[in-house]
């Protein structure tokens, strides 16, 4: 059955908490994070994109790269449950749970000197080079590579995902979906934190708005210009799902 989203919603929003907490504690403890985040303050001060000062800046900083780790997992399990992928990374139902923790074992027996955080980023390595992740977990832009969590929390996190029912040893977030329906995707990207969504302004098109406008849009192209002429650029900047249902017409016809 679907993940239960109201269920996954408030979990991940704690393990944001838990996260950011973690986050405040590494800015402490490793100078390296801090004068990188004291950098990237100045710059952004000096290109007039904001007018906070560090502390409040830095804050909102750590909150989205909170944000961004319980994300980046959250893809990768999705990926795992419906083999997208052919090895679970993290957790999985069944033999295949079985298979991520022997994976991890391995990692460990041939990375002695290594933290959960280091197997994190190899998983997150290993999706981003299928087909079309790359921009997902590219380590240009997506902040969990500049502002690490530590070890522990990683190991919380990965403890977290393979959380099971006592009374029946199912997975207590299982994605796997016949349908593979990606919408709830977007729904955490915007609101896993309200302060992220309303600093970013992060709104996802409801369905029957995005079908409203694919309807006197992209079907009255299609009539005009026909199949092989006609082409779509995605009228938003979020989670995609006017490329997907401009796809299903595409295929459709």
């Amino acid at each position: 059955m679907p993940v239960d989203k109201d269920v996954l919603l408030k979990d991940l929003q704690r393990r944001v908490k838990l996260l950011e907490k973690d986050l405040k504690e590494r800015v402490k403890d490793v100078p390296e994070i801090a004068e990188r985040l004291k950098e990237e303050h100045a710059g952004a001060r000096a290109a007039d994109r904001t007018a906070e000062s560090f502390v409040a800046w830095r804050d909102a900083t750590l909150t989205q790269a909170a944000a961004a780790w319980v994300l980046a997992c959250t893809f990768v399990r999705f990926l795992e449950d419906n083999e997208l992928i052919d090895e679970p990374l993290i957790a999985g139902a069944g033999e295949r749970g079985e298979l991520g923790a022997e994976r991890r074992a391995d990692y460990f027996r041939a990375h002695h000197d290594k933290t959960d955080r280091d197997y994190l980023y190899d998983c997150f390595r290993m999706v981003a080079a299928l087909p079309g992740m790359a921009a997902l977990y590219d380590e240009r832009h997506n902040p969990i590579w500049r502002i690490s969590i530590s070890g522990d929390a990683a190991k919380e996190l990965i403890v977290f995902w393979r959380e099971r029912v006592p009374e029946t040893g199912e997975l207590v977030h299982d994605f796997a979906d016949p349908e593979w329906d990606t919408r709830f995707l977007g729904d955490l990207y915007q609101d896993l934190s309200e302060s992220v969504r309303k600093r970013y302004a992060l709104l996802q098109t409801p369905d029957f708005v995005e079908e409203f406008i694919l309807e006197r849009t992209l079907m009255p192209a299609l009539e005009e210009f026909g199949l092989e002429e006609t082409r779509m650029i995605d009228p938003a900047c979020g989670s995609g799902h006017f490329l997907l249902g401009g796809f299903e017409i595409l295929l459709d016809r």
